[in-house]
């Protein structure tokens, strides 16, 4: 899940501060998700689709948020696959793209364990929850390349909507995919470690991860190819003699 890139430029910000902004954006995302989770659990009375909604409204409106004021930062990536995306678009070093994946991993714990606290439930857990089958594998390979396509069509053609579109297709994602759109190889690693609502077993990981970087490297060569311009159109013969 999560997650995006943002203009203006971030020349102005040191690589600590952009590091340091991946991993607080990340813990937020995860408090947020895993956090939601619980309550709308505990609300619910059972009743897993308002449960689900719940979490589904916080984490968009947390998405929004979040990219937002991180973006001008770091690009509000908070998310490996986004990340891979741009490092292979030559618009991140891949020194700095490895030190943005382990900044969002260990946020994304650290934000698990957040929600935990607030809650008052164990601040050490191991998910139980599977989410196996080639059914969820491929919801999270189209979650992901729909995401990617979202952030670079946004990109390219209204950068200021980027928090609002992030947030607007995470949300959508929630529903259609039968996974739940984690999307986000930081995220899937984070929610292993909280069985409650949000988690997902460890055995269950490899898959989606997988399926994650599959669907954004497919996301990157499609829209890459999609939103690239063509040559102008060739004038007819007459104008030119006019």
């Amino acid at each position: 899940m999560g997650d995006a890139s943002l203009e203006p430029p971030l020349k102005p910000f040191s690589t600590s501060r952009r590091i340091a902004a991946e991993a607080l954006g990340t813990a937020l995302l995860l408090a947020t998700v895993v956090g939601s989770g619980i309550m709308g659990e505990r609300l619910a009375g059972g009743n897993l689709a308002i449960a689900l909604l719940a979490n589904t409204l916080a984490t968009g409106a947390g998405l929004v948020v979040l990219i937002t004021v991180f973006g001008p930062v770091s690009g509000a990536h908070f998310n490996p696959a986004v990340t891979l995306v741009f490092a292979l678009r030559r618009e991140l070093g891949a020194r700095l793209a490895a030190a943005y994946v382990a900044a969002q991993i260990a946020g994304g714990v650290l934000g698990v364990f957040a929600a935990h606290a607030m809650f008052a439930e164990p601040i050490l857990q191991v998910s139980t929850k599977l989410r196996g089958g080639p059914a969820q594998a491929f919801s999270e390979a189209v979650a992901t390349f729909g995401l990617i396509g979202t952030i670079l069509g946004a990109l390219r053609f209204r950068p200021e909507a980027t928090p609002m579109a992030v947030g607007l297709y995470i949300t959508a994602a929630y529903w259609f995919t039968a996974s739940t759109s984690f999307a986000n190889p930081a995220v899937t690693l984070a929610r292993s470690l909280s069985d409650t609502f949000a988690g997902i077993a460890p055995g269950s990981v490899p898959a989606f991860i997988a399926a994650q970087l599959a669907g954004a490297v497919v996301a990157l060569l499609t829209f890459g190819w999609l939103f690239r311009p063509g040559p102008a159109p060739a004038q007819k013969l007459g104008s030119k003699l006019k």
